[in-house]
């Protein structure tokens, strides 16, 4: 008894730090006068970062910076805003920038929902094979059972018996070439973020916001985007 209640204590400690930094992180996104043409400049493989749902792109600012001081040009779409379009709309912005800024060999790095418009873009959108691949952290590639729950129809889209969720799912061609990273526990994603075909990393922490700041997290993006494009 006492080893199950300490994991649901332990559980519990893992829902509020979550939560915490997610409150800090819209607190701090919210207040930042920070430019997206700061973290154009660099000579390392471009970046793309998509943010999740609610989040616009400063919630990833920490992660921006840390690309950018190892080099990489860091590309934001402030056009998302808060990335409340429907996967195909933002997809299709997405590839449009990608396209009229003439990136080549572009690695995307995508929170939640940003890796599901990233893979679309994949999928769908990138004919001449600009994007390299993507590294997806904490996303809901199957969907998530509570998403059926939630009022909001940017938050019921995440249901695995969504269009969109099952054409994702479907398609497995784009797969390889992603890296799905996850921790222990995601209290937003009970079917976790395994991505079949695709290199998935289990890192030894939990959350489905804080996993972001986790220096094991950055490291793998880190690694990943510097390295040469998997054939």
């Amino acid at each position: 008894m006492s080893g199950v209640l300490s994991g649901v204590l332990q559980t519990a400690r893992w829902w509020v730090q979550d939560y915490l930094y997610a409150a800090g992180r819209q607190v701090l996104s919210a207040a930042s006068r920070t430019r997206p043409e700061d973290f154009l400049g660099g000579t390392g493989r471009p970046v793309v970062v998509i943010p999740g749902v609610y989040e616009d792109w400063r919630f990833m600012l920490p992660l921006v910076e840390r690309l950018h001081e190892a080099g990489h040009p860091v590309h934001v779409l402030a056009l998302l805003h808060r990335n409340r379009l429907a996967v195909p709309r933002a997809a299709d912005l997405i590839a449009g920038y990608i396209r009229e800024r003439e990136l080549t060999d572009a690695m995307i790095v995508a929170h939640s929902k940003g890796g599901l418009i990233g893979k679309f873009v994949m999928m769908q959108l990138d004919p001449d094979r600009r994007i390299a691949g993507m590294v997806a952290v904490c996303s809901p590639f199957s969907g998530s059972r509570y998403a059926s729950f939630m009022l909001l129809p940017s938050l019921r889209a995440f249901s695995p018996r969504s269009a969109v969720t099952m054409q994702l799912a479907r398609e497995e061609r784009v797969n390889e070439r992603i890296t799905s990273v996850y921790g222990r526990f995601d209290p937003h994603i009970p079917e976790g973020s395994v991505l079949p075909g695709a290199r998935n990393i289990q890192l030894d922490t939990a959350g489905h916001f804080r996993i972001l700041a986790d220096e094991d997290t950055v490291r793998t993006i880190l690694d990943i985007a510097a390295a040469p494009e998997r054939q």
